[in-house]
């Protein structure tokens, strides 16, 4: 008997473990239920609701090839060991295969079951499935990780020009096996049912991805890299969720991709090659996460921005968290996470700013509250999409680039369209005055909307004269 052990890869199809426990003989699979780590995790209950849903449907499919579907609790990964060592006692098991997941504490935990189970003489197996390339095969030419988004990519495209990820054939069904699957449960304690409309939103299961993706690649990647920008409009793929918890493979993504480009990477539809460059930035911050392991332990990834002199402004904290900040575009994106579990990604960089500079709160609050609301939450991206935003990062956006909220909503939401979707207390502004209701003189306080709670412009130069008083890199050094 062979176990795969799933975890964010709840799917049969192009699932490189499973196929390869599945060709050493009989397999069954197993999920570990971890509420305490998941909680130490700020995992959202949306998010652990969708992985729930998303096990049911991958019992179906599982069944389909008779694979049955084992369900174990370990409230946290040092847990994880003596409970999968107990199962592999249980069904005598000779390997166990996992898709190698990145993280300071996966790493740790993997090792650590690894240890376990091969003091009993069971083989553990691991497997590059959730990337493209294993980390530490893209390096600079010094031979270390790349810090510049533009430089790996680059060297990415060479190496998928030369060798493409090929597709992994699914698992064949196998005979039955004397072992019943477990009940999945649909609620786990520490984390609340989300409301059906948001679980409406995000349908469970491959074939609602592969319909995603098949939709996306037919008929949307064309305008991607001119409507990606623009909130109101349906111009993103909407399958970060389903990447997050590996109900799709990147690699099922990429392969769609060029199939409506004719193969093409560099050229070609613009749209497309924009939107596998979007699938290269998940790929770089994963890799990043490998690398520089400080930024899996709330280090900023640039170690001078440690000394930014955040405020502690627990008022404006909640009036950011709460989606009542007084700026039409924030409150609007903020309304969207808080009921839909998403964010558009313009958006997330637009509210990211707005905490980071124009508030000067530390960029770990921002953070953190995303993971306990987002459906899609991942450490890499989404870590890594802070950093970008509060200049603390890789390839970050320097700190003297700070998006104008009221410029941002005008370009991209010109029309208010999404601000009023979100804002139902606006919807009788005009197109002009909704950005920025406290502007328009008498019609201020419509519906009890509140006043902008920061000066935009005195804010701005707050930011910059604490980012321009920090050391530079090289007095960090000279100073160690």
């Amino acid at each position: 008997m062979h176990l795969i052990w799933l975890r964010t890869d709840l799917r049969l199809h192009d699932n490189t473990a499973l196929t390869a426990a599945s060709q050493r003989g009989p397999v069954a699979a197993v999920y570990l239920i971890t509420p305490q780590q998941w909680l130490a995790h700020d995992d959202a209950p949306c998010k652990v609701d969708f992985w729930l849903r998303n096990l049911h449907a991958l019992e179906q499919a599982l069944a389909d090839v008779n694979i049955p579907l084992l369900i174990r609790h370990a409230d946290t990964w040092d847990q994880a060991p003596g409970v999968l060592r107990q199962l592999c006692r249980e069904l005598k098991v000779e390997s166990v295969h996992v898709n190698e997941e990145y993280g300071i504490h996966e790493s740790r935990r993997d090792r650590a079951v690894a240890q376990a189970l091969e003091a009993d003489g069971v083989t553990f197996h691991s497997y590059l499935d959730q990337l493209f390339f294993q980390p530490g095969s893209v390096l600079t030419k010094s031979g270390t990780y790349f810090q510049v988004f533009s430089q790996f990519r680059k060297v990415c495209y060479t190496r998928l020009h030369s060798a493409l990820p090929r597709l992994v054939e699914s698992p064949k069904a196998q005979a039955r096996l004397d072992l019943q699957s477990d009940a999945i449960p649909t609620t786990v304690k520490g984390f609340a049912p989300p409301s059906e409309t948001l679980r409406a939103l995000w349908p469970a299961g491959e074939n609602e991805a592969r319909r995603r993706l098949d939709a996306f690649a037919d008929e949307q990647i064309s305008y991607y890299k001119d409507e990606r920008d623009f909130p109101a409009k349906p111009g993103t793929s909407q399958l970060s969720a389903y990447l997050a918890a590996g109900v799709v493979s990147p690699r099922q993504c990429l392969h769609a991709a060029l199939q409506s480009n004719q193969g093409e990477f560099e050229s070609g539809d613009i749209g497309t090659i924009t939107w596998i460059n979007e699938l290269l930035w998940r790929e770089f911050y994963k890799h990043i996460l490998v690398g520089y392991p400080r930024v899996s332990r709330h280090r900023a990834f640039r170690p001078e921005t440690e000394a930014v002199a955040w405020r502690d402004a627990p008022k404006d904290l909640a009036a950011w968290q709460q989606a009542r900040t007084g700026l039409p575009i924030i409150d609007a994106a903020m309304r969207q996470l808080l009921e839909t579990g998403w964010m558009h990604n313009r958006l997330r960089m637009v509210v990211a700013m707005f905490l980071t500079k124009n508030l000067l709160i530390d960029w770990r609050e921002g953070e953190r509250f995303f993971m306990r609301h987002l459906i899609d939450g991942d450490l890499a991206a989404n870590n890594g999409g802070w950093q970008w935003s509060s200049s603390t990062g890789t390839d970050s956006a320097p700190y003297f680039r700070i998006f104008s909220p009221l410029s941002q909503s005008e370009k991209f939401d010109s029309e208010g369209l999404f601000i009023k979707h979100w804002l139902p207390e606006l919807a009788a502004l005009n197109k002009k005055e909704v950005h920025n209701p406290e502007a328009s003189g008498g019609l201020f306080g419509v519906a009890d909307y509140p006043r902008a709670i920061v000066d935009l412009k005195k804010s701005r130069e707050r930011a910059l004269a604490a980012f321009r008083s920090l050391p530079s890199r090289q007095e960090m050094a000279d100073h160690e």
